[in-house]
């Protein structure tokens, strides 16, 4: 810079060039007359306190907001909220945060760096955010699909080339049509799907099975990197269908299995336990990211309502049994999100999963328990209207009572084990009963072979049993009888000349 400014015969003195921090190196106007480096340093200093005092600002407003919430909250006397009325309050709370923090932000007047230190500012906030990030657990659940898909098209060798092409040229794509509907993104992935299917077939000569396991590695790498723009969008009403979903099922939760005909005894433990699992995998699918993963949480759920029946019935559990427990199931475990889950799979999930196999019938059967929860009447449960009407609106409740001295808040633990108890001394009348019933039998038995005894006796007593003397032998039909004239003589052997 200087020698230039020689060359036109400008004379510049060459400490106004060097940098305004005293590092020795040469400074830029256009930096403050500070050079790269310390122009950083500086940069990043003044980013980080206006980060830290534009965070300090926005958790005053919603301290602020959330006091003056508290202060209506207590005026109006509202002393307890059930948990559907919770969570809209936090849902509600959490659309108010994120518009305030919107709010704050854009209003701002600063200049290009501070709209960058405000992009910066959300990805703290997020970070400093009491729960995990999904962000940054969505990057690395990203990156290792990647390097998992990477390492599985290299078996293919040319195919897997050319899969890998064709799935970066269709995210390339589909990051150009956020603005589609739902219906035609799920229209564009399914295109793809077949696309992908076919190219393998027709032009590469990939047998039938390796399609079928490609085809599952290209849906969870392209899943996994759109899922957060296409399950449960804003331009559904997937959110409110959830909302109402689980509403519903709140509401019957006075439904017992007796009701729904549900073949399965849970005071069996190894059949509770499967209970619990199934409600287990059912809840897990909403933390999957791929619609075969999702599946599978259900195949899995299924199968155990299966191996509860048959533990319960000692034999193979039907169709006719298998959709009443699935139902109950569901009502017993409320899902979270459910809905949305059932139209991310219904829309992104490959066709040829959905219309074969044991993954889609299980599907298939979820999709009935849910419109069967959605419509379930009086009529369904063989109730008159009146009891129905009466356990909806939480009047009366047709479960048993345990124990009417547990207060609402004893813990779980408690009530089972003084159910468990309750069962022992069930276990110990019924083992008495059947100890006296045992003595009672063996006291028949002893007068049974008392009097049999007695009998015999006064039988051999009226009837004595005489012993004769034995008969003398008979006489051998040839031998000779003196006494019997009448007998003819003994034949004499004759012989015949020839």
């Amino acid at each position: 810079m200087n020698l230039k400014s020689e060359r036109r015969g400008i004379h510049v003195d060459q400490s106004e060039l060097l940098c305004k921090k005293g590092c020795g190196y040469y400074g830029n106007p256009a930096w403050q007359g500070f050079c790269s480096k310390c122009w950083r340093e500086e940069y990043h200093k003044a980013r980080q306190k206006q980060i830290q005092e534009d965070w300090e600002l926005a958790e005053r407003l919603q301290r602020e907001e959330e006091e003056a919430y508290a202060s209506i909250q207590s005026t109006q006397g509202a002393q307890s909220l059930t948990f559907s009325k919770f969570e809209e309050k936090k849902t509600n709370e959490k659309t108010r945060k994120v518009t305030t923090v919107k709010k704050f932000f854009t209003a701002s007047s600063r200049a290009g760096a501070k709209k960058a230190l405000a992009g910066k500012l959300k990805e703290i906030q997020e970070a400093k955010a009491p729960s995990p990030s999904i962000h940054r657990q969505a990057s690395i659940e990203t990156d290792r699909v990647s390097k998992e898909f990477i390492e599985f098209i290299r078996t293919y060798q040319k195919p897997g080339q050319d899969i890998y092409k064709q799935c970066k040229l269709f995210l390339d794509t589909m990051s150009h049509k956020r603005d589609l509907s739902i219906e035609e993104q799920s229209e564009c992935a399914q295109d793809f799907y077949q696309n992908v299917a076919d190219r393998l077939q027709t032009r590469w000569k990939v047998p039938p099975e390796k399609v079928e396991k490609a085809m599952d590695e290209v849906e969870k790498y392209i899943m996994t990197r759109q899922y957060k723009y296409v399950f449960c969008p804003e331009t559904t009403d997937d959110e409110k269908k959830d909302l109402a979903v689980q509403k519903r099922i709140r509401a019957l939760h006075w439904v017992t299995p007796q009701m729904l005909c549900v073949p399965v005894s849970e005071e069996i433990p190894e059949v509770s336990d499967m209970v619990v699992k199934a409600i287990t995998d059912i809840i897990e699918m909403d933390s999957k990211r791929v619609p075969r993963d999702k599946l599978a949480c259900i195949t899995k759920c299924s199968k155990h309502i299966f191996n509860a029946i048959k533990i319960t019935k000692n034999e193979p559990a039907s169709a006719d049994d298998f959709l009443p427990t699935l139902i109950y199931i569901v009502l017993k475990g409320n899902p979270p999100r459910l809905q949305s889950n059932i139209q991310y799979i219904t829309r992104f999930c490959n066709p040829s999963r959905l219309m074969t196999g044991e993954d889609g019938y299980y599907f298939t059967n979820l999709c009935c328990a849910v419109a069967f929860i959605e419509k379930l009447d009086a009529q369904s449960l063989n109730l008159s209207q009146e009891d129905f009407d009466r356990f909806m609106t939480g009047q009366t409740s047709p479960k048993k009572q345990e124990s009417d001295s547990f207060s609402p808040d004893v813990c779980l633990g408690v009530k089972q084990m003084c159910k468990s108890l309750d069962l022992l001394s069930q276990l110990n009348e019924r083992q008495e009963r059947i100890v006296s019933e045992a003595k009672k039998l063996e006291k028949d038995l002893i007068d049974w072979t008392d009097g049999i005894t007695k009998e015999v006796e006064d039988i051999v007593e009226k009837y004595p049993l005489e012993i004769k003397p034995k008969s003398q032998a008979l006489a051998a039909i040839d031998s000779e009888n003196v006494e019997n004239d009448k007998l003819p003589p003994p034949l004499q052997p004759q012989v015949y000349a020839g």
